[in-house]
């Protein structure tokens, strides 16, 4: 009887292979955008000993990465230095580096159109750049805020057009990014990590990936329902946070404190979680993430009601600050025009330096059409440019204070003095009850 010659072992699996590199910590990780979300997760990467090429169009950000200088808050420079001297992290703008990588992860912002339409062109323009230089066995996921169906319906056609077989020869994962810049108490590190695959092996290894960083992670079924879970996050403080804006204004319109209200209504011990109205949402999901689930359920004929009635409210607030500088100035005698207003924070949220959509803008935008005389002072933004006007922030000296008609608290950075504001000022509007406990000259008017 013949001898059969023997056989050659079969090849692992691509699935297999990139599961040993992960585990491994071989796997080399390309992260496609380099901001609040970008960096910190590849800093997180390079912690644990991966190595970790970080893609950016913008130079000045790479030069900063280069030299281990962080320009994110929650992102400390030491540490960063010490990962890029390791030459565990580098950063570039050759999209060239996607071809060594084993893992890419999509970063970019999602912003809306004019017509409160959403712009995915970034997360095109990175799958673009994957498409020019992915290979097989490579593992692709997009942490970028989306409408349910981009993985499935725009990212993996893309793909597709390599040739290369999407959940087969490429895996392709959906993890919405969970950022909460200038939170102390949750990072990247501890904040649970929801994973969802379009198909059972880019689901595991996606997992795996992120288990490598990340305490805990949570898988979902799919790339849709992972999509979904960030638009439900958000959608629910959104319109909670409107609901709250139209109570403070029914509160103002009656002559009652909201703020007294929302402190007695906490004290129940179950059936409610208190949410505080302010001058307008900011940042980069809450005045935008709704509406990305609002448009779809239109292309699906189905209304949103509450998405777009709690964007309208919230929208509005900005105004109703201007409105009640206008009454509080009214109050003293005085007109919008001609006033020097003094705003107080013009980041979108507390000890943050990110501005973006920020209601601060459309106060000083709405003040200085009334032609009042304005100007901040944020000790996290030094410089401000916005629709063509370049500001400076003032200290916020006894001199500053004294010399506004009236002081508006957007932003209640730690960092602000409240004693002295009201010490010092003449008149202040706390769009955040910041001067709860405080008394002393400034007459105080509150939201």
């Amino acid at each position: 009887m013949e001898e059969k010659a023997p056989q050659p072992a079969a090849a692992p699996s691509l699935e297999k292979e990139l599961l040993g590199k992960i585990t491994s910590h071989k796997a080399q990780i390309g992260i496609i955008g380099l901001g609040y979300v970008g960096l910190p997760l590849a800093t997180e990467f390079a912690l644990k000993g991966f190595r970790v090429c970080g893609i950016d169009v913008d130079r000045g950000r790479v030069a900063a990465i280069s030299r281990g200088e962080s320009y994110i808050g929650d992102v400390n420079s030491a540490i960063l230095h010490g990962v890029v001297v390791k030459e565990l992290l580098r950063a570039t703008t050759d999209e060239a580096a996607i071809a060594d990588t084993d893992a890419v992860i999509i970063c970019v912002p999602t912003p809306l159109r004019k017509t409160k339409d959403p712009d995915v062109s970034f997360i095109v323009d990175a799958v673009a750049m994957i498409r020019r230089h992915a290979h097989a066995g490579q593992l692709i996921i997009l942490e970028s805020t989306t409408y349910p169906g981009t993985c499935e319906e725009l990212v993996a056609p893309m793909l597709a057009e390599t040739g290369l077989r999407v959940g087969t020869d490429l895996f392709l994962a959906f993890s919405p990014e969970r950022v909460d810049p200038g939170n102390k108490a949750f990072s990247t590190r501890n904040i649970p990590k929801v994973v969802g695959g379009i198909n059972g092996p880019s689901a595991r290894l996606a997992a795996a990936l992120y288990g490598q960083v990340i305490e805990r992670i949570h898988p979902v079924s799919s790339t849709k329902a992972a999509e979904m879970v960030k638009l439900l996050e958000n959608t629910f403080r959104s319109v909670n946070i409107g609901l709250i804006n139209e109570f403070a204004l029914i509160c103002d319109r009656m002559g009652i404190d909201v703020w007294e209200v929302i402190e007695a209504a906490s004290t129940k011990p179950f059936g409610f979680m208190p949410f505080y109205p302010g001058p307008g949402l900011g940042g980069h999901c809450l005045p935008i993430d709704p509406l990305y689930l609002s448009w779809k359920a239109k292309i699906l004929d189905v209304e949103a009601n509450f998405i777009d009635l709690a964007a309208k409210i919230n929208a509005a607030m900005p105004r109703h600050v201007v409105e009640k500088v206008a009454a509080a100035l009214n109050d003293d005698g005085k007109p919008v025009r001609g006033s020097r207003i003094l705003i107080l924070g013009v980041a979108y949220k507390r000890d943050v330096a990110d501005v973006r959509e920020s209601p601060a803008l459309d106060i000083i935008k709405h003040l200085l059409a009334r032609g009042a005389v304005v100007g901040y002072s944020d000790p996290h933004v030094p410089e401000l440019r916005y629709n063509g006007l370049e500001m400076a922030s003032a200290a916020l000296t006894p001199e500053t204070l004294g010399a506004a008609d009236c002081a508006v608290i957007v932003a209640n950075h730690a960092a602000f003095d409240y004693q002295a504001l009201v010490d010092h000022a003449r008149l202040v509007l706390d769009t955040r009850n910041a001067t709860k406990g405080h008394t002393g000259r400034a007459r105080v008017v509150k939201l």
